[in-house]
């Protein structure tokens, strides 16, 4: 067994160092069918079960492994591409939905894939486990399997199909009932060498070196995986990434990895290509979290002055590079089916920014400050840590002090999800194709303290809540449609948060790899067809 063991210092030092200092075998060998993919990772998630931790950290990795219900498609029914589903339809009175399921599927251990798991999967481990499923499957009471191959979801109350439809991709990560039926799911052996169905086995990790996927010569799909084999090689500094890609040292850098900065010097590389697609159905927002506990900030007309101080233009052309848009609301302008543009706007104004602050009551002092706030800005990406540092100037042009507090990813979430010790956060969570999925978690009230990318501040609006509520029971599409437009004209009045910026992913590939983005969750989909030709 070869051993890839690649340091940062070996990476900076070029791709002939590599070669001399270690296994790993030229990507050129690669061919059309078979071979070798090697990937760049800025991280090592440390549970990576998608059923259970449904995040892109996670998918990035295990979503070649461990598969769901359906994926979404650039040109499917309903945005849709069967996976181990191979039809759904919801019942008129909301209170079932029947999954037919591939036959002759089986798991990494040999094992028949079987309705069983769905159910197992659904009612032990998305409902009650799952960051994005304890919302999606909160009315799940249960799942029938009158054969092996269907699966009929029962719920307690009216759920829209809608919804559930739209949620397959993120939230239907099947796990093997007969691996997690015994023992404490939550400590599972299989949740860091994940079992499944997918093209790619889990074969290895080696702790900041590399994780590496092995083809599943037993896969459902025709003639697929075309690869042999995924490295992914932990490379948490963007510079090296970039490095790599140049050496020919890895194939592909995708979520980013290759610092928007030097994406122009990059494209002019030959044999690099940058690619804007794949990311649609991964909108990330950047979003002002606001502690509504703080006095200051629990009245609207500081929270309009905090939006007004803020130049979007400026921050998608400096922060981003322009590979962002300026945001209106809770819902992303590239979302088709539930956006509206009908809010209200707080246009970059720092002369009203001060009035309104002035008319909340909170003069400038001597020193020319009206009141300090801690300011945590989210750790994740190098965007939100700029824009921290853009925000704490723009809010110190209307008097506001604000200190930063820097911290590394588990301390950010300890801080702002759990002890609620933060003023103002800068947070970027998704938008996954439904408002119901992971946005209207942001801003509705009786959250539990401690869950992630959720209303932590305080906030509570019955009125805004109630249209929650309705959505989540409405049946009709076009109802509901509506009402999450209501939904985006309340938060934009309100100001739970502020959204600032929308912004997707870059990927940069060396051009023999093949068939890239193509489907909207490229990244975090099963690469099945993928390939690298020599």
């Amino acid at each position: 067994m070869p051993q890839f063991i690649v340091s940062r210092r070996t990476l900076m030092a070029g791709s002939a160092a590599l070669l001399a200092s270690t296994a790993l075998p030229s990507i050129g060998r690669a061919q059309t069918r078979g071979g070798r993919l090697v990937v760049a990772a800025d991280s090592e998630p440390p549970n990576l079960n998608p059923a259970m931790v449904a995040s892109n950290g996670v998918f990035f990795i295990s979503s070649k492994v461990v598969e769901p219900l359906a994926e979404a498609s650039y040109d499917g029914k309903d945005g849709l591409a069967p996976r181990l589903a191979v039809s759904w339809e919801g019942a008129a009175d909301g209170l079932s939905a029947t999954f037919k399921l591939r036959e002759g599927v089986k798991w990494h251990d040999g094992k028949p894939f079987t309705a069983a798991d769905v159910a197992f999967s659904a009612l032990q481990v998305w409902k009650p486990l799952q960051n994005l499923g304890r919302t999606i499957f909160k009315d799940l009471i249960a799942v029938d399997t009158p054969d092996e191959l269907t699966a009929v979801f029962k719920f307690g109350k009216p759920t829209p199909f809608q919804l559930i439809r739209n949620a397959l991709p993120v939230v239907t990560s099947v796990v093997p009932k007969h691996i997690y039926e015994t023992g404490k799911i939550a400590d599972n052996a299989a949740n860091t060498a994940p079992v499944g169905t997918g093209p790619f086995k889990f074969a290895e990790h080696k702790a900041g070196q590399y994780y590496r996927l092995t083809k599943n010569e037993d896969y459902w799909g025709d003639n697929q995986p075309l690869l042999d084999e995924i490295v992914y090689q932990v490379l948490p500094d963007r510079a090296a990434a970039a490095s790599a890609l140049e050496a020919e040292e890895i194939h592909l850098a995708a979520f980013s990895a290759v610092p928007l900065a030097d994406l122009d010097r990059i494209s002019k590389v030959p044999g690099l290509q940058v690619i804007t697609k794949g990311y649609e159905g991964l909108t990330y927002q950047l979003v002002v979290e606001i502690n509504h506990r703080r006095k200051e900030l629990a009245d609207l007309k500081v929270r309009q002055a905090i939006a007004h101080a803020i130049d979007k233009d400026f921050v998608v052309r400096t922060v981003f590079l322009g590979y962002a848009a300026a945001a209106t609301g809770p819902v992303p302008k590239n979302d088709p089916q539930f956006y509206t543009p009908d809010v209200e706007t707080y246009p970059f104004d720092v002369a009203k920014a001060n009035a309104l602050l002035d008319e909340a009551g909170y003069a400038k002092g001597a020193d020319g400050k009206r009141f300090s706030l801690k300011l945590l800005p989210a750790p994740y990406f190098n965007e939100t840590k700029q824009f921290g540092d853009y925000l704490r100037q723009a809010l110190a042009a209307i008097g506001i002090d604000a200190q930063l507090v820097n911290n590394d990813s588990a301390a950010h979430q300890k801080a702002v999800y759990t002890e609620h010790a933060f003023d103002l956060a800068v947070g970027p969570p998704v938008f996954r194709g439904d408002p119901a999925i992971s946005t209207t978690i942001l801003v509705q009230s009786g959250i539990p303290d401690g869950v992630p990318f959720s209303n932590q501040g305080g906030y509570k609006n019955e009125e805004l809540d109630g249209i929650i509520e309705k959505a989540s029971e409405t049946l009709d599409a076009n109802a509901r449609t509506e009402l999450y437009k209501e939904f985006q004209k309340k938060v934009a009045a309100d100001l739970p948060l502020i959204n600032v910026a929308e912004w997707s992913f870059i990927s940069v590939a060396r051009d023999s790899v093949k068939n890239i983005a193509n489907n909207p969750r490229w990244a975090v989909s099963n690469w099945a067809d993928t390939a690298v030709e020599g």
